[in-house]
Order: structure tokens, then sequence, then C-alpha cells
């Protein structure tokens, strides 16, 4: 009995940590054609309460957010909000990439 108590312990911890972690979401987004267009996604984003960071890349069709530690944006709130500025998201990516990373791809493709 005590061993299951420890499992189920340590089971609910990992969980719980895996929900107080920040997450990235990657999307690809038609629309964006000026450095407005990346002000505006961004202004629009960061009004999130879930949203840390936001970068846009015009040149990739790319906006990435950075959520707060145990928040969370859903798809559907995403592609409303951005649909409701004007862009049509093609496609939505979870990942653990930072956002410090993906800023450093972009940089290194923009130079080359």
């Amino acid at each position: 009995m005590k061993n299951l108590i420890k499992l189920v312990t340590a089971l609910a911890a990992i969980g719980l940590g895996s929900l107080a972690a920040a997450g990235t979401i990657e999307m690809k987004v038609n629309g964006l054609v000026c450095g407005f267009c990346a002000q505006g996604i961004e202004k629009t984003l960061r009004k999130k309460p879930a949203t840390a960071d936001v970068v846009v890349s015009l040149e990739h069709k790319l906006v990435a957010i950075e959520t707060r530690a145990g928040a969370n944006l859903t798809d559907e709130e995403l592609t409303q909000a951005l649909k409701n500025a004007g862009y049509d998201v093609k496609a939505i990516e979870r990942t653990s990439r930072p956002l410090a990373e993906i800023r450093a791809t972009l940089k290194s493709t923009k130079e080359h």
C-alpha cells in the first residue's frame, strides 16, 4: 500500500510539473506582408494573459508565442484572434523550443 501511495504521488508530481512548464506555440500564418502586420500581431497576442513573449517573422510566415508557466492558449483562441486581425492560420504546432532559439535561427537564416 505504501508503494502504491508513493507511485501515485510521483505520477501526480510528474503530471503537475508538465503543466507548470512554459511552452512554445509556432504558427504558419498567411497575410504577413509588412512590419505593421508584425506589430499588429504582436500587440494582439501580448494582450492575452497567457502570453509571455511573441516573435513574428514575415519572411518565414511564422508567429511564435511563448506561454507563461501553467498557462495555455487554445488553437481555436489563437486562430480566432489572428482571423479577427485579418490573417489566415495555416498550421499550429506546440513545441518545447525556446523563443531565444527561434530568434537565433531566424537571425542566422537572414544573414545567409
